[in-house]
């Protein structure tokens, strides 16, 4: 064990923990540590197409939105790396999202703070503080630190139907796309299960190449349709932290009502691309009829396995508006099913410190989990207290802020409380003003 405690260690790094990384780094009071088990940063390598673009304006990067003068802000990396008259010229808010992984990794670069290749294994507590104990992925050398507070970034893994599970290696997960691309072109026919953006952008990279392979392509989503992303000025209002302060008001039972209801709002398409996308369908059919269907209203409940013929996989539907099961075929199949929250199993001997909502962490409204509300802070584990603002690139910097307040007990970087024009709740009725008697 080293004989250091940090005031903070921060398990995980994705762009969240990273954003933390990069706004503690000039706070001298403030001395955190950040561990991640994989041997560099890669966000989602396996959605990094050539022409994907973020869903969120640059200025949702790692700090600008805390602290515009930040040298880990976009802006600076686009000028280090000579491209800031080329982003200008280009004129479009939203970055490449390789371009966004390449600026996360210069960042990351750039810090002293961030241990890479460090698995943790377990998180204990004793004598007023935690211990972290990590395994180094390329040696097997054992590792522990010892910390004040953490902050637990770990991100959400892939959600896979269970019935899915155990299946051949053609049946995927949209995180595996670009792994598996190659071997799924060579197939006779493939099926994307599932809405979102990512079900759209493989869609669409399939769909340029069907006349190529010759292969089947398939698009089947649950969703009534094809949802775009809603994004107008008043809504956007919504990714905001009045938003969060009403939601988190709010009931649990509403709470869990809206998050399904408000998928389209963080979980649609780009218009743009459904537009790219019906584009390229006109534009093909114009040769002749494309090999490709598009089918909503459909829930997966089934797929079974057939060895020995062209198209081994059967897929069984229910139609949720007609009420019918039909079955499809296909060869491969490509799960863009989502990701889901999971509670890390190195918390479990530190379970007791925590509070919950079920199976669920309780989230306070600064983002902690632990009973005395300052010392265990989360990032993107709160979309069941805080919203559909959790995920949002565009509130990380906002997050982070107010964990370092929490963590300082002052505020180092100005949060901004009220922004929105509209009110979420009911308006408070004014004071009856007391009658005198003359």
């Amino acid at each position: 064990m080293t004989s250091k405690t940090y005031d903070f260690i921060a398990i995980g790094l994705g762009p969240f923990n990273l954003g933390l990384a990069c706004l503690t780094d000039p706070i001298d009071g403030l001395d955190g540590l950040f561990l991640e088990q994989k041997p560099h940063f890669d966000w989602h390598p396996g959605m990094l197409l050539e022409t994907a673009s973020l869903q969120t304006p640059f200025m949702a990067d790692l700090v600008s939105l805390a602290d515009p003068t930040s040298q880990f802000s976009f802006l600076n990396f686009v000028k280090e790396t000579g491209r800031i008259y080329s982003f200008y010229i280009r004129e479009s808010f939203y970055p490449l999202r390789r371009e966004y992984n390449e600026y996360c990794r210069w960042a990351a670069s750039r810090l002293s703070t961030i241990r890479f290749g460090r698995s943790v294994t377990a998180v204990e507590y004793s004598d007023g503080g935690y211990t972290v104990h990590a395994v180094d992925t390329s040696s097997g050398e054992r590792h522990s630190y010892r910390a004040g507070r953490l902050v637990i970034g770990t991100g959400t893994p892939p959600h896979i139907p269970e019935f899915c599970k155990g299946l051949g290696p053609d049946v995927v997960h949209t995180s595996e796309y670009l792994d598996t691309k190659s071997t799924l072109q060579d197939l006779p026919s493939i099926t994307i299960v599932g809405s979102g953006q990512s079900a759209a952008e493989i869609y669409y990279d399939l769909l340029h190449d069907i006349d190529t392979f010759g292969y089947e392509l398939n698009w089947v989503t649950r969703s009534p349709r094809f949802f775009p992303l809603e994004y107008t000025k008043l809504t956007l209002e919504m990714t905001s932290p009045d938003y969060a302060d009403y939601f988190y008001s709010l009931p649990a039972a509403t709470r869990r009502r809206l998050i399904d209801e408000q998928k389209n709002l963080y979980k649609g398409i780009d218009t743009s691309l459904i537009n790219d996308i019906y584009e390229l369908l006109y534009t093909k059919r114009l040769a002749g009829e494309v090999q490709t269907s598009l089918l909503t209203n459909s829930s997966l409940t089934e797929v079974t396995e057939v060895t020995g013929i062209r198209d081994r996989y059967t897929m069984s539907f229910r139609h949720d508006e007609q009420q019918r099961d039909y079955q499809l075929t296909s060869a491969g199949i490509i799960l863009a099913t989502g990701y889901a929250p999971q509670v890390p199993a190195f918390l479990d001997p530190i379970a007791g410190r925590l509070t919950w909502e079920g199976e669920n962490p309780a989230v306070s409204r600064e983002y902690a989990i632990d009973h005395d509300g300052s010392e265990v802070f989360v990032q993107n584990a709160e979309l069941h207290t805080h919203g559909f603002v959790a995920p949002d690139l565009g509130m990380a910097a906002y997050r982070n802020s107010c964990i370092i307040r929490r963590m300082l007990g002052y505020e180092y970087y100005g949060i901004e409380t009220s922004i929105a024009f509209q009110e979420f709740g009911a308006p408070v009725p004014a004071p009856i003003p007391e009658t005198v008697a003359v």
